[in-house]
């Protein structure tokens, strides 16, 4: 059997379901969000079409069916316990030339119901042709769950951009293209929005607007830390440019039709210089691309973000910094700690394990009003702890380290800092947490994030 998939108006337009049952109450309600006049004609009926009748959505006629009910319609159902009854109002609609389904009757159906996913004007409906409405509904659910819940909106702002570039272009493969493209795009509220500025001006006018770069954080990794503007740049940049240690479920959300290159440099690797990075992002920004800069964390911090605006500043091109969730609060809050507190630090100190020794320094007091927070301290960790120890930082002082931040494979270890010489090290990306703060919670560490300490943990201040 060859079925014709088709979405039929069917707003003010007649239709009849006979039989007011539960079987009848499930079509009632797929039918009456399409706005059909509905008359259900039935000699008793559920409390919830009773309900509907009194409120004016359907009009229910209290007796048993007879053929003259067929007059007038556009689509029947035959939905009553009866074989018989279904039989008869099924011919009755054929001699009539009337669109007539009998609910669970592969045989008398003109048509059958799908399994229909929605999502604003948005409708996916997955049939089976009758042979297995329950396989339907498990593909519905499945469908569902991978779909966003703003793509409704979604569809309903890409509707208003089809409309204008219907009416501000001519006809033509030009604007066939621009719709496609416009389809692959996120559309926000901005007024600079690229996708809104392409739909108004055309694709060679907006070129200038499209042709700049955005340096996005991606914050520690966990694509649910990603801030709104962010993921809408994400999915929607023609190219994206990131770091090594961007995570991956991050750059899955590109846009299939994307260009992702990996301008990652790490330590001990051969890779691609600062300089060939600043000149493959202002190459594809005067193309007239839309360019994402996507570094781990906020992309402000430690990222090299100063060198890159310079080239784009000197080159002429436009850019956007987009700030994201930098890698210290993800693991403060991995560890449960606050970074600041009143009773023991007022404030915060930021720096990298190559300039974390502070030498121009009077003597520190034993307690610090301060919680010091190393990105990348690297992997010998006892010059970092000699260097403090001879500043003055008391030897009992807290310490954790934490691997890969907000991320499934996340580790904790705590420390002390006479005993942070003796750590093993964490995979990267890591930092280090250091000041009185990290106390109380690593008194309140779980047995779990424990378990991945070595036995410097033990040597910790209580």
């Amino acid at each position: 059997m060859s079925l014709l998939p088709i979405f039929v108006k069917l707003d003010g337009r007649r239709g009849l379901v006979v039989g007011a049952g539960a079987v009848a109450l499930d079509k009632i309600n797929a039918l009456l969000t399409t706005g059909l006049r509905l008359r259900v004609v039935a000699p008793t009926a559920l409390a919830e079409v009773r309900q509907l009748a009194a409120e004016g959505r359907l009009e229910w006629i209290a007796r048993e069916f007879e053929p003259a009910d067929l007059e007038g319609n556009f689509v029947v159902i035959a939905a009553t316990d009866a074989p018989q009854v279904n039989a008869e109002v099924y011919r009755g609609a054929v001699e009539r030339g009337i669109l007539a389904n009998s609910v669970d009757d592969v045989p008398h159906c003109d048509f059958f119901f799908g399994s229909v996913v929605r999502r604003g004007g948005l409708q996916i409906a997955i049939s089976t042709g009758g042979e297995s409405p329950a396989v339907a509904q498990r593909l519905r659910r499945e469908i569902d769950a991978q779909l966003p819940d703003d793509l409704g909106p979604w569809l309903s702002a890409l509707g208003e951009l089809r409309r204008q570039v219907l009416e501000a272009h001519p006809r033509g493969e030009e604007r066939r293209l621009l719709l496609h493209d416009l389809a692959a795009r996120q559309i926000c509220d901005s007024a600079l929005c690229a996708a809104k500025q392409l739909a108004r001006t055309g694709k060679e006018a907006a070129r200038a607007l499209a042709g700049r770069v955005y340096l996005v954080g991606a914050g520690p990794g966990d694509p649910e830390l990603l801030t709104v503007k962010a993921l809408r740049l994400i999915e929607s940049a023609d190219v994206i440019l990131h770091d090594d240690l961007v995570a991956q479920p991050i750059l899955d959300l590109a846009s299939p039709r994307a260009v992702i290159v990996n301008a990652g440099k790490r330590c001990g690797k051969k890779s691609i210089t600062q300089e060939e990075i600043n000149a493959l992002t202002i190459e594809h920004a005067r193309a007239g691309r839309s360019v994402v800069r996507l570094k781990s964390g906020d992309p402000l911090l430690f990222g090299r973000a100063a060198e890159e605006m310079a080239a784009l500043t000197a080159a002429g091109v436009v850019y956007e910094a987009v700030p994201g969730v930098s890698a210290f609060f993800a693991a403060a809050a991995a560890i449960g700690c606050a970074l600041t507190d009143r009773q023991w630090a007022s404030k915060v100190i930021l720096t990298t394990g190559h300039h974390a020794q502070l030498n121009n320094r009077a003597r520190l007091p034993a307690l610090e009003d301060a919680t010091r927070v190393v990105y990348m301290p690297g992997r010998n960790l006892a010059l970092l702890a000699a260097e403090w120890l001879r500043e003055g930082l008391p030897p009992e002082l807290p310490c954790v380290l934490v691997s890969r931040a907000a991320q499934p494979d996340e580790q904790v270890l705590y420390t002390t800092l006479a005993a942070l010489g003796c750590a093993a090290p964490v995979p990267a990306p890591s930092l280090l947490i250091a000041g009185w703060t990290v106390r109380e919670a690593a008194t309140a560490a779980p047995a779990a994030q424990e378990a991945v300490a070595t036995p410097a943990t033990n040597a910790r201040a209580g």
